[in-house]
């Protein structure tokens, strides 16, 4: 039985992570951090730092405003942790890696399963097309999310940054020059709007021919799945270090978790 930690349990993320614990016969609930103290059928605490019991790992799905203290309840307690939150600053992206030498951590932008085969195509796609098409990522999402572009758009551009001969320039906006697009740009347009749980879609634009890899998700239920899998994945895992879910997917091919 793998002891979980929500962080953010009162979110809706926290919720849709809670339910699919419930459904897990491998995983107990034993403790939630949240800022709303409001209780379930489990303790939550504001701060981490008041919970004093034991836990395998952590899932967080809250707000980069809670990283600094849970990554020092982490490292003080020597507990995983799955940060699935998204927004960071470069400043706390330099404390998760540090944090990372104490603790095993767990980061992901996106905790879909599939996003990460979409991931494994667009490298393909650009060591192939990078030379003879531009491109494009449109990200989409509801009206309620605050960071732009999102976490998954910037994987997403990453990815086909790694397989180009040239070094890419990430364009988020052409509305304040006049000019043909540079051959080196990778553009990044972010949509907001109603209840869109998350559209990501990557062009390649060549002479003559579009190319599309498109990833939808219709369900936040594949976020906190995806998350509960990395938890259970962390409890398994004695060494420090930065995980993620190519490491995830090759420990399952390997029979390492399930």
């Amino acid at each position: 039985m793998h002891q979980i930690i929500i962080s953010g349990c009162n979110g809706k993320m926290g919720q849709v992570v809670e339910s699919i614990c419930k459904a897990d016969p491998e995983v107990e609930i034993v403790a939630g951090f949240d800022v709303n103290p409001a209780g379930r059928d489990y303790p939550v605490y504001v701060s981490p730092a008041n919970f004093t019991g034991t836990a395998d790992a952590i899932i967080d799905f809250s707000s980069p405003k809670a990283l600094d203290g849970l990554l020092a309840f982490a490292v003080e307690r020597q507990i995983p942790i799955v940060l699935a939150t998204t927004g960071y600053s470069a400043e706390q992206l330099e404390a998760i890696d540090a944090a990372s030498r104490a603790v095993p951590i767990f980061r992901s932008a996106n905790m879909s399963l599939g996003i990460n085969v979409v991931l494994d195509l667009v490298r393909r796609a650009a060591a192939i097309l990078g030379e003879s098409c531009d491109i494009e990522i449109i990200e989409r999402h509801h009206n309620r999310k605050v960071d732009a572009p999102s976490g998954t758009a910037l994987m997403l551009a990453d990815a086909a940054a790694e397989s180009l001969d040239y070094p890419a320039q990430y364009n988020y906006g052409r509305h304040e020059r006049r000019m043909a697009r540079p051959k080196n740009e990778i553009g990044i347009s972010s949509v907001r709007g109603g209840t869109i749980v998350g559209v990501h879609e990557v062009i390649f634009a060549g002479r003559d021919e579009v190319i599309e890899i498109r990833h939808e998700a219709q369900s936040r239920e594949i976020f906190a799945s995806g998350a509960v899998k990395a938890a259970k994945f962390l409890a398994t895992v004695r060494a420090p270090g930065l995980y993620d879910m190519q490491k995830l997917v090759a420990a399952q091919n390997e029979g390492g978790t399930t």
